[in-house]
């Protein structure tokens, strides 16, 4: 493809993905793709010849559209927000546009520098200190997992020069609430500690935050027993409930330990964006490590997440290496990102956020999530006066726990938990099969419930009042 037929192509791309916005609404939420059914509709051989631009826009339209969930409608409430934003799409555009290659910051200063700069923005529109250095991973498991690598070269003194953790006198332990992301675990197991090595803490069971004295007892008991506090992994904003973990508690016990702590704050780390919400990270600057993916509520692209440490020199000497051929002269004067995580390539992923920050502002961004928040505890409200329903957790954000008791199940001295589970799973199944909104059924306390996660970029309060009136249609009337 020539440059001028690229300029032909992308403007008709760009028509397409504006066209596509505009209609969102008019499309199932949730994927009607049957499986394998993508996939028989593009099998074949390879093309060995150009094909006209159109016949691949019309197979986006025809197979591509039908074979996702639409994460940017309005009628979206499901996992959690996937906003990609138009203008950090414009960023992504450009990035791609230019191929730059991110190895060095020789091999391209300004997709480091730049994101120096925006990663630096981003400090300080949060108010986390200045000793914080950000760097731009892909998501918050990849790092988790360089988060729990440089703890586990804390806690050995950079065993890896050594003989790593095979040749270590003692268990290293990690600990993380019970409601801790699943990216936890997958990163602690990756990081070779073992499953017998993590330490899933209760949590309080109103507010579904981690039990401090749980903490603390789990702590002694592994030290007792000769194993070595390594890590404790504090959520803030849960996946299940966005339950906000005691954050300075967790701080002041690993200290007594030296564990290393690191906040993952995935979703909900877009909220210190708000001044009003800061309180909820209370204790963070006392951290060691801390991410959160503004890909999420606060609406750049996928894949943009960051990845903050208060010791960048403990970082850059886990991850470092340096083979001759990526050496240059000015080392030791810049940022070499290769250093601060696992891949060598890296993406001009800055350029997302410094479009998206540079073509809409702060000032927007915080609106949105303020409507968020009050939608939110809007929804809250209705459930809480309407009969039959129930609202299972502190709505701390943006995301409301439901659960409906149909009439018939109400008033007996125990309710049938198995039947208001498969209640709960046939009502919530009526209201994705719609194709009006989509609400994500998850486990609470061994239990089902329904969770509505609200934060799409295009989700007003006419929406969420949709949502509430096809779930209460589809709850009340399977349960009457």
């Amino acid at each position: 493809m020539t440059p001028e037929e690229f300029r032909v192509a992308a403007h008709e791309l760009v028509d397409w993905i504006a066209d596509l916005r505009l209609r969102v609404t008019d499309l199932p939420v949730r994927s009607e793709a049957a499986p394998g059914e993508v996939r028989a509709a593009l099998d074949g051989p390879a093309p060995e010849l150009p094909e006209p631009f159109a016949e691949l826009l019309a197979d986006l339209d025809r197979v591509v559209v039908p074979g996702i969930t639409q994460v940017q409608s309005p009628g979206y409430y499901a996992w959690f927000p996937s906003n990609a934003s138009l203008a950090s799409v414009l960023g992504d555009m450009a990035s791609s546009g230019l191929g730059a290659l991110g190895i060095t910051w020789q091999s391209a200063p300004a997709l480091t520098e730049v994101e120096e700069v925006v990663t630096e923005w981003l400090r300080e529109l949060c108010g986390l200190a200045p000793e914080w250095r950000g760097a731009i991973h892909d998501t918050a498991s990849s790092a988790c997992l360089v988060a729990m690598l440089v703890a586990r070269e804390r806690a050995t003194d950079l065993s890896e020069n050594r003989g790593g953790l095979q040749a270590e006198p003692v268990p290293l332990v990690v600990y993380a609430s019970s409601q801790a992301h699943s990216s936890v675990p997958k990163a602690v197991l990756l990081a070779g500690f073992g499953r017998d090595n993590l330490r899933l803490v209760d949590v309080d069971p109103v507010t579904f935050a981690m039990d401090p004295d749980s903490l603390r007892a789990a702590m002694a008991s592994d030290v007792a027993a000769g194993r070595r506090p390594a890590a404790v992994v504090a959520s803030v904003g849960t996946t299940g409930t966005t339950a906000v973990d005691p954050v300075p508690e967790i701080v002041e016990i690993a200290a007594e330990h030296g564990a290393w702590v690191h906040v993952d704050a995935a979703m909900a780390g877009s909220a210190m964006l708000l001044p009003e919400c800061r309180a909820m990270f209370a204790g963070v600057d006392g951290a060691d490590s801390l991410s959160w993916n503004p890909h999420k509520w606060m609406g750049t692209v996928l894949d943009t997440s960051l990845l903050y440490v208060r010791d960048v020199a403990h970082l850059v000497a886990v991850m470092s290496t340096n083979p001759s051929y990526l050496r240059s002269a000015v080392d030791g004067e810049v940022t070499q990102y290769k250093d601060w995580g696992i891949p060598l390539g890296r993406r001009f992923r800055a350029l997302k956020l410094w479009f998206h920050l540079r073509l809409d502002g702060a000032e927007a961004i915080r609106t949105r999530l303020r409507r968020d928040l009050e939608n939110a505890r809007w929804l809250a409200e209705q459930a809480q006066q309407a009969p039959g329903w129930e609202v299972l957790a502190p709505v701390a954000l943006q995301t409301v726990c439901l659960r409906h008791v149909p009439e018939h199940l109400r008033g007996g001295t125990a309710v049938d938990l198995d039947a208001l589970d498969a209640h709960t799973l046939d009502w919530v199944e009526r209201v994705n099969a719609s194709g009006r909104a989509l609400v994500t059924p998850a486990l609470l306390a061994g239990r089902w419930m329904v969770r509505v996660s609200i934060g799409a970029e295009t989700t007003e309060r006419r929406d969420v009042e949709q949502l509430w009136a096809l779930a209460r249609s589809a709850a009340e009337e399977e349960g009457a």
